[in-house]
């Protein structure tokens, strides 16, 4: 790191030093070590379960022995991404890092901000001896970023917080207070493949350039999905004359809008040109409807090779599937501090291809667990309906808000007294550990903080770093607010 001190001095310390520790996913036993020999080196009670969570504990400062335990969790790995040219093992190197401005990044990869700058905000206050605080029991899961292998598998006493401060969130000054819960639905559909009938021609139609985004986070900005536009369009033209479906292809990740697709049928060769016209009037119409969310959304269609395509009844009962399939904001949320969050909602997230299948995958979320459960049922029913074998992933529980939460209030109140501006009290559509946290810890309270991060996941990524010494105030104040026990 540059050698420019940054503040909190103590804070940067410990994110260089973790900065120096391979720790992606599922890959974080150097981390687990160092976080052992911490404990140990500082005197303090430290124990791991059998999933690689590792647990710190620090007493209570004098005078502060009778307060709540409080927990301050974060999670140990990163994800791990480069720029192509960019040479490192991410097994074996350290990230190294860069000072722009008021931000802090990487040199060509992820900075490993998300969650390490969690990390050492409770390396630091573990360390310290000037800090006010009750009994702190400052949390570390294992593999966050792709399976919640951690807070899945952590059993119900080995926190014992009252109390969870959560820093895994990238906007300071918003203080999280719910998540979504999630599911993906599969349908999958055995086809078999045939000669087009006579007279049949082949085309090909694409759409790309779509935006994208997270279906969790943007799913209720209207974006188009390929998926969905590809549908529509086929079952327009089934509609009106035979097709034949070959394949249709779009979309990549389970919790990603598809932003590109492509499909290949055939329709009967007098008909070719009438299909031709309506693609265009299509194209126009739909490009008119997310004018504001996408505009670089590019149409393309093609003559193609003949090929073997579906039975007839298999490519009607998968287009209409397609087309049934619920997708977008099915509802929202019911709290009256947080009416403007998706409760309910489910993406189309990929269909896939094969010489004797199709796979489809969708995505639901809510905050509101019977409403999850609800949602999936709603596709696994269209996929039913069309004869496709459905099945569903584990998935993960929602964080519903508390509106009696003290922490929050705690949170809220601090927040206005240090800054003289209101935070702003929010949830997300998108899983956080504090679901499965919930779940086995129903009696706790629990809020989410931290600094601002942009650009997480890609090499991009980087920390405004005023804004650490910001949530670190936060933080300090809060410790010093947890109530008595009764």
């Amino acid at each position: 790191m540059d050698k420019i001190i940054l503040e909190p001095r103590g804070v940067f310390e410990e994110f260089a030093k973790i900065n120096r520790i391979p720790r992606p996913s599922k890959h974080e036993e150097k981390m687990i070590e160092y976080l052992v020999s911490f404990g140990k080196e500082h005197g303090l009670e430290t124990k791991t379960d059998e999933v690689g969570n590792v647990l710190i504990r620090k007493a209570a400062t004098p005078g502060y022995e009778n307060r709540e335990t409080v927990v301050l969790q974060c999670h140990q790995d990163m994800v791990c991404e480069k720029l192509v040219d960019k040479e490192i093992d991410f097994f074996n190197d350290p990230i190294e890092t860069e000072i722009d401005g008021e931000w802090l990044k990487a040199k060509g990869t992820t900075l490993g901000a998300d969650d390490g700058i969690g990390d050492a905000m409770c390396l630091a206050i573990l360390k310290a001896d000037d800090i006010e605080h009750g009994p702190i029991e400052c949390v570390f899961t294992r593999d966050e970023e792709t399976g919640l292998t951690g807070a899945n598998g952590m059993k119900s006493d080995f926190m014992t917080g009252k109390y969870l401060i959560n820093l895994d969130s990238e906007d300071e000054g918003q203080i999280f207070v719910s998540c979504a819960g999630g599911k993906t639905t599969t349908g999958e559909w055995e086809v078999s493949r045939e000669q087009a009938p006579e007279g049949f021609f082949f085309l090909k139609v694409s759409v790309k350039g779509l935006q994208g985004g997270h279906s969790g986070d943007d799913i209720e900005k209207k974006r188009a999905n390929a998926v969905k536009i590809l549908a529509r369009f086929l079952y327009l033209v089934q509609e009106q004359m035979p097709l034949r479906l070959v394949s249709i292809n779009g979309g990549n990740k389970h919790n990603a809008i598809p932003r590109d697709g492509e499909a290949v049928f055939a329709v009967p060769t007098d008909k070719k040109e009438d299909v031709r016209a309506q693609w265009n009037i299509f194209a126009t119409d739909v490009e008119d409807e997310f004018h504001v969310s996408d505009t670089a959304m590019e149409f393309h269609m093609e003559s193609a090779a003949a090929t073997p395509v579906m039975a007839e009844q298999e490519s009607i009962r998968i287009i209409q599937a397609l087309q049934a399939v619920d997708n977008g904001v099915f509802a929202m949320s019911q709290e009256p501090q947080i009416a403007w969050l998706v409760e309910t909602s489910s993406n189309l997230a990929s269909v896939k291809t094969e010489e004797n299948k199709v796979v489809c995958v969708a995505s639901q979320r809510s905050s509101v667990m019977s409403n999850l459960k609800n949602m999936c049922n709603t596709v696994r029913a269209a996929f039913q309906l069309s004869g496709a074998k459905v099945s569903h992933s584990d998935g993960y529980p929602a964080w519903k808000m508390r509106s009696d939460s003290k922490l929050t209030k705690i949170a809220v109140d601090t927040y206005r007294e240090l800054f003289h501006k209101d935070p702003v009290v929010k949830g997300i559509h998108a899983g956080l550990e504090c679901g499965l946290f919930a779940e086995r810890y129903p009696y706790m309270d629990m809020i989410s903080i931290g600094p601002t991060l942009r650009g997480v996941h890609t090499p991009d990524e980087k920390l405004l770093i005023p804004t650490v010494q910001l949530v670190w105030d936060h933080l300090i104040e809060i410790l010093k607010r947890i109530p008595s026990r009764n």
